[in-house]
């Protein structure tokens, strides 16, 4: 059994910044790899960046290369999402997800909101 909690999430400017943090529980994070996906109002669910179990491998969605950060600090279980350059459109709720052993696990979301 995995948890994944969010938090950092919040109301921003568009062109300003926020670090999105997923905490992990268990004694096996770093066996894993993280991702972050996003879930705008009345749209689908989206990926939006990984990184492998060793953190040297990141992947991201083309709307946030440049932009967006993934990392992570297996000795605080924790993956970080640094979000620069924020637009509007960026807006939705952001969730920290992982697969285990054949399961995916969730977050419960955390809400990032970009004004113009």
């Amino acid at each position: 059994q995995v948890q994944l909690v969010e938090s950092g999430g919040g109301l921003v400017q568009a062109g300003g910044s926020l670090r999105l943090s997923c905490l992990a529980s268990g004694r096996t994070f770093s066996s894993y790899g993280m991702g972050w996906f996003r879930q705008a109002p009345e749209k689908e669910r989206e990926f939006v960046a990984a990184i492998r179990m060793s953190g040297v491998s990141t992947y991201y969605a083309d709307s946030v290369k440049g932009r967006f950060a993934i990392s992570r600090d297996n000795a605080e279980n924790t993956v970080y999402l640094q979000m620069n350059s924020l637009k509007p459109e960026d807006t939705g709720v952001y969730y920290c997800q992982t697969v285990v052993r054949g399961t995916t696990y969730w977050g419960q979301g955390t809400q990032v909101t970009v004004s113009s």
